[in-house]
């Protein structure tokens, strides 16, 4: 579980540095078996949000955590790492609008980022 939060803590500081957009974290522990914690992230273009994706996977392989997937890099709109205990995913801002995993979501506890800082 402490190891889940400071991969977060993580994630949103390199999330942050690049400018990233309504940095949500939801906790879902108690929903799935898929993660921990979901971050959601938005960013203005698809190179802003791979230039997020860039940064949140050298922060936290500079932590020693190694990303097990990342899908959606080609196009930029939505991208999602999984990192087994997180999962982030960063999109374009229509994309999250479109897709709103916080409403697909709302069983998990949608948690404030400050929380981690």
């Amino acid at each position: 579980m402490e190891k889940a939060r400071e991969m977060v803590k993580l994630a949103i500081n390199a999330l942050a540095d690049k400018k990233g957009e309504d940095i949500r974290v939801i906790d879902i522990q108690e929903v799935s078996v898929l993660a921990d914690y979901f971050l959601i992230a938005s960013g203005s273009n698809t190179n802003q949000v791979q230039a997020m994706t860039d940064n949140v996977e050298e922060a936290l392989g500079k932590a020693g955590y190694t990303c097990r997937q990342i899908e959606g890099y080609q196009s930029g709109n939505w991208i999602l790492m999984d990192y087994g205990d997180i999962i982030v995913h960063m999109f374009c801002k229509e994309d999250r609008l479109f897709y709103d995993l916080e409403r697909i979501w709302r069983d998990g506890k949608i948690m404030d980022a400050k929380e981690f800082s």
